[in-house]
């Protein structure tokens, strides 16, 4: 289970720069955090949830982990505000995998994929060969 206070490195900025989150709820399957510097009308939120159906060989499970960042709308004229949502979803037969082995290669691929250019060296800020092609709408 995670700490309810996330502060030691866990989460990073796009300047690499720490973020610290707190948790404000937890149910069953889910779970939200929110910065615990956010100014209230602008939330800043962390959150994960599972969903789990069917049964046997037909059990499957979807978690998300996800960052909403609430931020002013660019548009002059406008007092409203804007969100920004990033996720990721690992969908999961568990009925029909034996380990977890093929599940965290989907993971670790898609993460360098994200994060780096070259395997190794994480990139926060956006540079990462999928980042990048994620901000500027790329194939």
């Amino acid at each position: 289970m995670l700490s309810n206070i996330l502060n030691t490195n866990e989460i990073k900025n796009a300047a690499g720069a720490e973020v610290e989150f707190q948790r404000l709820s937890m149910l069953d399957r889910s779970t939200e955090f929110a910065v615990i510097t956010e100014a209230p009308n602008l939330p800043h939120r962390l959150y994960i949830k599972h969903d789990e159906t069917g049964v046997g060989i037909q059990k499957k499970r979807r978690s998300v982990i996800g960052v909403t960042i609430a931020q002013a709308s660019s548009d002059a004229g406008s007092d409203q505000t804007v969100q920004i949502k990033a996720y990721f979803v690992l969908e999961t037969p568990l009925g029909q995998v034996s380990n977890m082995n093929t599940p965290k290669d989907a993971m670790a691929e898609l993460g360098s994929f994200i994060f780096t250019t070259d395997g190794s060296t994480f990139l926060p800020g956006g540079t990462g060969t999928g980042a990048a092609a994620l901000l500027s709408g790329s194939l």
